[in-house]
């Protein structure tokens, strides 16, 4: 399953996606000490599975806190994305 968070206002869409399929898999969740700004925890989903999560309090804010980490050319990988299972993170902007 594919979870979004995050939002979109008029200077973008700021979503990142987490295919809690490949994070389930997971067996050391390095999102989590990847993402130099803290915005993902640990919860259980709606099928009683450990994944990673935006922060609800960090969702609308994720153009700011990822901002340092954006690539300034093409889509490129984020700290967060290199540190967890291939395909598993996505963002959208």
């Amino acid at each position: 399953m594919l979870a979004n968070y995050g939002y979109k206002d008029g200077s973008g869409e700021y979503f990142i996606t987490i295919d809690t399929d490949k994070c389930t898999s997971c067996p050391h969740h390095g999102c989590i000490d990847g993402c130099p700004e803290h915005i993902y925890e640990m919860i259980t989903d709606d099928y009683d599975d450990n994944v990673s999560a935006v922060r609800r309090d960090v969702r609308n804010t994720l153009k700011y806190l990822c901002a340092a980490c954006k690539p300034t050319t093409g889509r490129g990988v984020l700290p967060c994305m290199a540190a967890c299972t291939p395909g598993a993170i996505t963002h959208s902007w």
